[in-house]
């Protein structure tokens, strides 16, 4: 070994002794008589002299640059007082180097290392092995490496086994679009990357493994955002013979486990459970963050016999609603301000935000401030102060449309004016969110499953789900925290009549459904045992645990936003002998 320690094991215990380090010059620091180099390696740093008393070394140090590959050999001394570090692990010491050997040299660097700079993330990702040279990049690496390891000693412990489900399967439709790859040994056919291992994991259970889990790659041809990759990580995990309460009480204890290892977090022990439908009444979402104390207030009732269309119309159409959100001490909000959290919303297809002051509440509606406060009679404006519990001070925004754009824009309002005044109530809020929807649809159109079509009914009758499939819940559950969702799950379909139940509403004929999964299908009918199971995004679980706001942090070689990759130029053209191969050739397609 070129090294006998790294620098995080650099501590006053080992002064006077003779050690070797190997790595980065993360800083050199020239004061005349001493050369001073900041010597970096993965666990941290520690600040090398060089004497001019040791002319070879000295000689090496004068051409030394940032980011040149080393060596050193030294004794460790204390450093002189008035000099020590505390931010350092090695910050009571120094290493008076004896020998030094120059591995290395670098070009000049596309950013700096030494020092933190806002970098463009195109920049960031076509040098990421220097951007991941950079300490605070290289700890997230190091930490979710001791999270995943931490995961499978937990498990392990549990009883579960670890087992691989194969890269090379099926196209099947599970909700995004598939990754498909040509085969060559038999033209025209094509194996699709599989976008989670659902279909494995429910015939292994079939198989007697009982309890299984991976660390698993998985792939979804979508469209992108800060927490979303085209390839991602997941930990993946499937259970017989149990309820939902059991899968929920051992993840969530895995869950507590690692925060108090990692971030010495003590997270509620049990978490707090939440119905679908009272989240998405309350915070517009189903992920809600419940560190915000900010709510959504339904004020439909009171808005069916005003004569302001704006409110009158959704508030007597079943599928819409009106809704209030008070912002304590949000008077204060200027007009560029409103005006901005307008244009906000109009993101989510909202057509305005109408809101309410309240300046003088002593003085009822005159000491009231609004636009709106003409076209709606004063006891529906004194009930609405009354439901939303106004204060003197507050500012009341409405939403009055469909209830999916009340409920995206208001839930997303509110977590923007959480942010932007600081309102948090706590660090962690984790949640779990249950008794989901079984299905959804966005007017008259065809059913769509809101989990997968895999997921089991609370109704155990198919004749009963098929009659009524908007009243079906399903046994679905969802782990939330702080308003991302970290782990979903449900209890399986083990009887091949309410799966064939299931596919009839979702549009999926039996013949279909024989082609595309008739091997899960035909497994459900050999003595299929009651299982359930719960997978996590590791990537964003990291995310949160790091304080990343993207997954991008977390992840060692991640794509863009446009799914591209600046280090490798992927995807890229292939050769016309390589698609000829494969029997495909490539039309043009117009941008």
């Amino acid at each position: 070994m070129m090294r006998t320690h790294y620098t995080n094991q650099i501590n006053s215990s080992l002064i006077d002794q003779t050690i070797t380090l190997a790595g980065w010059v993360h800083r050199r620091r020239d004061h005349g008589g001493l050369i001073f180099l900041d010597l970096r390696d993965r666990e941290g740093l520690v600040q090398v002299v060089c004497d001019p008393n040791e002319p070879n070394v000295f000689k090496i140090a004068e051409s030394l640059r940032n980011e040149y590959v080393i060596t050193v050999t030294g004794a460790v001394r204390e450093r002189p007082a008035g000099t020590k570090n505390p931010k350092l692990v090695s910050g009571e010491v120094e290493v008076a180097a004896t020998g030094l050997t120059l591995l290395n040299k670098s070009n000049p660097l596309p950013f700096n290392i030494d020092e933190y700079q806002e970098i463009g993330e195109e920049t960031r990702l076509r040098y990421r092995y220097l951007d991941l040279r950079r300490p605070e990049m290289a700890e997230k690496l190091k930490m979710r490496t001791g999270i995943i390891r931490e995961i499978r000693h937990f498990l392990d412990n549990q009883g579960f086994l670890e087992i691989e489900r194969p890269m090379l399967t099926k196209s099947t439709p599970e909700g995004a679009r598939d990754y498909l790859v040509p085969s060559r040994t038999q033209p025209g056919h094509f194996f699709a990357l599989p976008q989670s291992p659902q279909i494995f994991k429910e015939i292994l259970m079939v198989a007697g493994i009982d309890r299984y889990y991976q660390v698993v790659r998985c792939f979804r041809d979508e469209d992108l955002r800060a927490d979303r990759q085209p390839e991602f990580t997941q930990l993946d995990i499937e259970m017989s013979f149990i309820e939902e309460k059991d899968i929920q009480l051992l993840m969530e204890k895995m869950i507590r486990h690692l925060f108090a290892k990692f971030m010495n977090v003590q997270l509620p022990d049990p978490f707090p459970r939440m119905d679908y439908a009272e989240a998405i009444q309350r915070y517009g979402s189903d992920k809600p963050d419940l560190r915000n104390p900010l709510e959504i207030i339904d004020i439909t009732d009171l808005m069916k016999n005003v004569e302001f269309k704006v409110f009158h119309l959704p508030a007597n159409d079943p599928h819409s609603r009106v809704a209030a959100l008070r912002l304590p001490f949000g008077a204060d909000l200027s007009r560029k301000a409103i005006d901005d959290y307008t244009q906000f919303v109009a993101i989510y297809g909202a057509k305005g935000l109408a809101y309410i002051k309240v300046t003088e509440l002593n003085k009822g509606v005159a000491g009231l401030q609004s636009p709106i406060l003409k076209f709606i009679p004063e006891p529906v404006v004194l009930d609405i102060l009354k439901r939303t519990h106004a204060q003197d001070g507050d500012m009341i925004f409405f939403g009055a449309d469909t209830k999916k754009i009340v409920n995206e824009a208001l839930g997303a309002l509110r977590d923007r004016l959480c942010a932007d005044r600081k309102l948090y109530r706590s660090e962690w809020a984790p949640l779990w969110v249950v008794d989901f929807p079984m299905f959804e649809r966005e007017g008259p159109g065809d059913w769509q499953a809101l989990h997968h079509p895999f997921t089991a009914p609370i109704e155990t009758d198919a004749q009963k789900v098929k009659a009524d499939p908007g009243a079906t819940l399903a046994r679905a559950y969802d782990m939330v925290l702080n308003g991302s969702e970290i782990g979903g799950g449900s209890i399986r379909i083990t009887h091949i009549d309410m799966q064939y139940a299931v596919l009839e509403i979702l549009g999926i004929s039996k013949e279909y459904a024989e082609q595309q999964f008739g091997h899960l299908l035909k497994a459900l009918q050999f003595g299929c045992p009651p299982m359930g199971g719960i997978a996590f995004g590791l990537d964003r679980l990291v995310m949160l645990m790091t304080g990343s706001q993207s997954i991008r942090d977390v992840i060692a070689f991640p794509k863009t936003q446009t799914a591209h990759c600046p280090l490798t130029d992927a995807p890229a053209e292939v050769t016309v002998a390589q698609l000829e191969n494969l029997g495909l050739r490539v039309s043009k397609h117009r941008k």
